[in-house]
């Protein structure tokens, strides 16, 4: 199941996105701002991934380059 679980879960965010575009250019007049919200939080989602991947990444290489100079 956990498998199954985690491409799926990153699959919500650009679909999350998907789904406000579609939305935005079906509704008229005031009622597209509705869509707003679910566009932000999927781009907050997809930013923060990035974000939080860039940290990890650049953690790694620092602990590498420290184990490196210790031998």
């Amino acid at each position: 199941m956990k498998r199954f679980f985690n491409p799926l879960l990153s699959l919500g965010a650009p679909i999350l996105i998907t789904a406000a575009i579609i939305g935005f250019f079906q509704r008229e007049g005031s009622a597209k701002f509705q869509c707003l919200p679910a566009l932000i939080v999927g781009s907050g989602l997809i930013i923060s991934g990035a974000v939080g991947r860039r940290h990890r990444r650049k953690k790694l290489l620092l602990a590498l380059r420290d184990r490196k100079f210790d031998n």
